[in-house]
């Protein structure tokens, strides 16, 4: 018995009607959709006959033999060769029992098969063959656990719906309006050509176009052909139904082209690189201390007083709005901070970037980022054209993202979706928690001090979660019964290190950047920074297109020096307005570092590492200039005894060279050497006075200070106040590795 025969005898019964039969030739002479249970109508009549005749048994997962001249008759096609494979069918074959054997039926030859192998075969097929989901159901049917990644799309948003949305418009048109709609269709999307998009029925072209565009281009185009052919009530019908799907779309999009390219310093025209290609992800910890990493090229007595956390409280960056609160639900307000240059903006990116590719966080409907840098713009700009001193939030959105408009999916408190709200330090006016009125509407308009604080509070746009990234001494304002949440970037780790830098460089450039910057011990502790590890490939990579670089260790102030100028620039741009061509600093720029500075080495000298704000009085320094703008100070998040906020340099070595700093500065502009104190004993070579103010004169009293110190406080202080003598310094500040 061949095996067309007998698969017959098992799935059709002994007596059939010749006119039923000739009727199921032709209704399976068309593969099956994907989309198996979207049917026509006149498909969904022809089933209803059979069904009342009960004289066909129509399997459940179609299945076709190859080879066979009964194609029609058999009524089984396995696989359609010319269509993809959906997410229907990948479903189905994952949702297979233990046991259950998949024949491709492509390749295979009947010939291969005994007669004993094909009765087994059938067997299998017959007791093993799952039952296929009911594609109108499905949504992510394999995943069971709603706080699991990649979650599950609103249905809206889903294919089932968009699918049956643009079926159940194209289906309205006429023969002749449908084939002009098809012409159209095909003469702008290059991807699918005139025989895919003619042949087959309307269940057919939709169910192709999905498939080959995918559902949000597929519907686009769609749109787009309708008002093309003068369809234009087709089209706002579709829009209507999809409304959810488009905005998602058009949200994904703002953020693709905002993030899918990393913008690392100076960004130089053809040297772009992508975000996916070189991120590699810092530990982020439930449980920070400042961020500051207490390791030492040389022991510090007494040992530091920041703690470092626990593995065990590190969290996945696409994790953290699925972090539970002790009641156990999950957070809605979630602060996230770190130090300057740690790489908070950077995670924005990949976080916006990931839910924008479908890979993680699909259960938030949409991402609005609307950055405190934004409210700052509107607060003294107010370039909104009611020129009103006041707005809503839903003014605000929808003047930022135009997609937005005339939608009430933000208003219902079961719209799950993110605010993103970075950058926290450039809003510089204080907001008032306690005394901010109360706003339960998105249409109310007020002050753009009083909407952040009911943002917050979370009395509008009740179905938001929010973002919330800045700095410390700027997040810490923040009262913490509306926070349900704080992470800390802590940066990267050694091997993190080695990986960011393999990744940005082919061949074996970078194994050769690995091993040299590693010769520095203190380097490799400052390479942590994200910030810095992007400093190290890039000044690495062009020193090694140098003959014969690499012969001895890299020199480490440079890298110091570095950090000093960015962030200095940087705070002029970020919080002053400033732009690229503009960097140039001002007398009170100087004077800031000069009097942190100062601060700095009475510090080292009293052997302290922290400080309050009664210290910052002390040397007429503000607050806010120098725990939120300068980018080379953090606060700690414990407090000191009496409960005052307690602050320290980004790292202990940053102290001990911005004291340096501070010394050779007024060396070199004023003359003046203050390591001379007149208590220290001096050799015979610097009794005079004059000789003390020379630049030996000022090593030789650093040298005293260093080596009657016995805790060894000075000793990179002494290590960068040579080097920032060098010939190299008094001519060009930027970073050189010769």
């Amino acid at each position: 018995m061949d095996s067309d025969t007998e698969v017959e005898s098992i799935l059709r019964p002994e007596k059939e009607d010749e006119e039923d039969d000739e009727e199921e030739k032709k209704k399976h002479q068309r593969p099956p959709s994907s989309y198996g249970s979207m049917k026509s109508d006149e498909e969904e009549e022809e089933e209803g006959c059979d069904e009342e005749s009960g004289q066909a048994f129509v399997p459940p997962l179609p299945v076709a033999l190859p080879g066979s001249s009964t194609h029609g008759g058999t009524r089984l096609q396995m696989i359609r060769s010319e269509s993809p494979e959906t997410l229907y069918t990948m479903t189905t074959q994952q949702t297979k029992p233990p046991g259950a054997v998949v024949i491709d039926t492509r390749s295979s030859d009947l010939g291969d098969f005994s007669e004993n192998d094909e009765e087994d075969m059938d067997e299998l097929l017959v007791t093993h063959s799952p039952e296929p989901p009911e594609p109108v159901e499905f949504n992510d049917t394999m995943q069971t656990d709603e706080n699991s990644q990649p979650g599950r799309l609103h249905p809206e948003q889903d294919l089932p719906h968009i699918f049956k949305s643009v079926q159940a418009v194209l289906s309205g048109l006429t023969p002749e309006e449908l084939y002009k709609f098809k012409v159209w269709f095909y003469q702008w999307e290059t991807a699918i050509t005139l025989q895919q998009v003619m042949d087959g029925d309307l269940l057919d072209f939709v169910d192709r176009i999905m498939e080959i565009l995918g559902q949000d281009r597929a519907l686009l185009h769609t749109i787009s052909s309708l008002e093309q052919v003068n369809k234009k009530e087709e089209a706002e019908e579709l829009k209507k139904k999809c409304k959810r799907a488009l905005m998602r779309f058009q949200l994904k999009q703002y953020l693709i082209r905002k993030h899918q390219v990393i913008r690392e310093g100076v960004v130089r025209a053809g040297r772009q690189n992508m975000l996916d290609t070189i991120y590699v992800q810092p530990h982020i910890s439930t449980c920070g201390y400042g961020g500051i990493d207490p390791s030492h090229l040389f022991p510090r007595q007494p040992p530091s007083p920041v703690q470092v956390p626990s593995p065990d409280t590190y969290v996945d960056l696409n994790n953290l709005f699925r972090l539970q609160k002790a009641d156990g639900q999950l957070v809605r307000t979630v602060v996230t901070t770190g130090i300057p240059g740690i790489g908070m903006s950077v995670s924005v990116g990949k976080f916006a970037l990931d839910w924008s590719e479908l890979r993680a966080n699909k259960d938030l409907q949409f991402i609005i980022k609307l950055s405190f840098r934004t409210f700052w713009y509107l607060r003294t700009k107010n370039p909104l054209p009611s020129k009103k001193p006041e707005m809503s939030v839903m003014e605000i959105i929808e003047y930022f993202h135009k997609e937005c408009k005339d939608t009430k999916f933000l208003e219902e408190e079961d719209c799950k979706f993110l605010i993103i709200m970075d950058a926290l330090d450039c809003y510089q006016a204080p907001l008032d928690w306690e005394n901010a009125p109360v706003i339960n509407d998105n249409y109310t308009p007020a002050h753009p001090d009083v909407l952040i604080v009911n943002i917050i509070r979370g009395t509008v746009l009740r179905g938001a979660r929010v973002w919330i990234l800045g700095r410390r001494a700027a997040v810490s304002q923040i009262p913490s019964q509306f926070v349900d949440a704080v992470t800390e970037i802590q940066g990267f780790s050694d091997e993190m290190i080695d990986e960011y830098l393999a990744k940005r460089f082919d061949g074996d450039l970078p194994s050769k950047i690995i091993a040299h910057y590693k010769r520095v011990p203190m380097l490799q502790v400052l390479a942590r920074q994200p910030f810095v590890s992007w400093m190290v490939a890039t000044v690495f990579e062009r020193c090694y297109r140098y003959r014969g670089y690499g012969e001895h260790p890299p020199r480490l102030t440079p890298f110091y020096v570095s950090i000093l100028i960015v962030q200095i620039n940087r705070r002029l741009q970020f919080y002053y307005g400033k732009g690229e061509n503009e960097l140039k600093w001002s007398t009170d720029d100087k004077n800031l570092v000069i009097k942190m500075g100062k601060m700095a080495l009475k510090m080292l000298e009293r052997n302290k590492s922290v400080f309050v704000e009664d210290d910052l009085k002390e040397y007429s320094l503000k607050l806010t200039e120098v725990a939120v703008y300068s980018g080379v100070v953090t606060e700690l998040p414990a407090a000191s005894a009496d409960g005052k906020r307690t602050f320290c340099f980004i790292h202990y070595t940053f102290q001990e060279f911005i004291a340096a700093v501070y010394v050779f500065t007024l060396f070199r502009l004023e003359n003046k050497n203050v390591l001379d104190s007149g208590l220290l004993q001096m050799p015979k070579l610097f009794t005079s006075k004059d000789q003390t103010k020379s630049a030996a004169g000022l090593v030789q009293c650093a040298l005293e200070r260093t080596l009657s110190t016995p805790l060894g406080q000075y000793d990179m202080f002494l290590r960068f106040l040579v080097a920032v003598q060098t010939k190299i310094y008094l001519i060009n500040s930027e970073v050189d590795c010769h």
